[in-house]
């Protein structure tokens, strides 16, 4: 008897389903079963180190964002530069090392710290772990043998080591935090010129294991010194770049090959020149539309200042910010991010 209940319960379940799935719409059923496989919820997946780098990072397309100080508090300039990668590139990774992450306070700390990015799912935070991410890389040898307490200019040299490291294991595009991504960049293997004669190591991309980001980690080694400002950063770009192929000078607004690698022009990146960064904190009569550039570096370096973006001023940054990076714009404007 209780057999024969069970399946006649069995076979009435089965009539209902098949007559709510004649009368709603398969993308309505899809998106309810995506809904319970997230346990009914609705809230943003918070992507951590739930998965190793390597089951993220394995397509050789992503981009990465790296923070070499312990701070958490992050300016909005950095939010900014992440959700603008993640929107851009909404069918990658975009990877995001930070120094103050660690495997036990992850998921706490990336819902406190940044929710105008957790929405996006395409963005993976990672603790940034200098030992085992130059593990079995050039960079081992030296790293395994500096004392970084006597190091000049430690976090900028930190940070040069993992982005190239980076690039080289998995494949993909770096960029720096100020750097606000508008288009998708059209290209694997290439470098972004900075002037004319000088190469950026803010935005680079290439393949898993190339050839340039391999010369690159050894000359970093050979050629180490601290007390250089940019010696492992766009000084070691440039004087690579130069030895592996014949760079010639840019002229007009046409991009460069180099063998199988592409040398932007500085309008792709760099179309407001390092010593007219206080162009983005200023009121344009009219508003440059940016057409040749794939993203947009605001030299925060130079912005010894702190001038940080007022929302509703009208400034150039005001509008990069409504349009890009939407989300961190409302947080602002909310005053839910009042840090520099």
């Amino acid at each position: 008897m209780l057999t024969s209940i069970k399946i006649a319960s069995f076979l009435l379940l089965l009539t209902t389903l098949g007559f709510f799935y004649g009368i709603i719409p398969r993308e309505n059923i899809l998106a309810f079963m995506s809904l319970k496989t997230l346990n009914m919820s609705t809230s943003p997946t918070v992507n951590t180190t739930v998965n190793s780098p390597f089951d993220v990072l394995k397509g050789g397309n992503s981009i990465f964002f790296v923070e070499s100080t312990d701070r958490m508090k992050l300016p909005a300039l950095v939010l900014c530069a992440v959700e603008s990668a993640a929107r851009v590139y909404k069918d990658r990774p975009v990877a995001f090392f930070l120094k103050g992450l660690s495997d036990t306070n992850t998921e706490e700390l990336v819902k406190r710290h940044f929710p105008t990015l957790t929405p996006q799912s395409n963005i993976y935070f990672f603790p940034l772990k200098f030992g085992e991410l130059f593990n079995n890389t050039p960079l081992h040898s030296w790293f395994s043998k500096i004392n970084t307490q006597q190091q000049s200019f430690w976090t900028h040299v930190s940070s040069d080591g993992c982005r190239l490291v980076l690039v080289w294991k998995y494949g993909g595009v770096y960029m720096d935090t100020d750097v606000i991504s508008i288009r998708i960049i059209p290209k694997q293997d290439f470098l972004a010129a900075e002037s004319a004669t000088y190469s950026s190591n803010g935005v680079f991309g290439f393949t898993r294991g190339h050839d340039f980001t391999q010369k690159c980690m050894e000359d970093f080694v050979q050629n180490y010194n601290s007390k250089i400002w940019g010696q492992q950063g766009p000084l070691l770009l440039t004087r690579v770049a130069k030895r592996l192929y014949s760079v010639p000078h840019f002229s007009e607004k046409e991009d460069i090959m180099c063998g199988n690698v592409t040398v932007f022009n500085p309008d792709r990146f760099y179309p407001v020149p390092c010593g007219e960064w206080r162009k983005y904190y200023q009121v344009w009569d009219k508003l440059p539309t940016f057409d040749n550039s794939y993203a947009l570096h605001l030299w925060n370096s130079m912005n010894r200042e702190k001038i940080s973006l007022v929302p509703g001023s009208n400034v150039l940054a005001d509008h990069l910010f409504k349009e890009y990076c939407p989300s961190t714009y409302e947080a602002i404007l909310r005053k839910e991010i009042t840090y520099h």
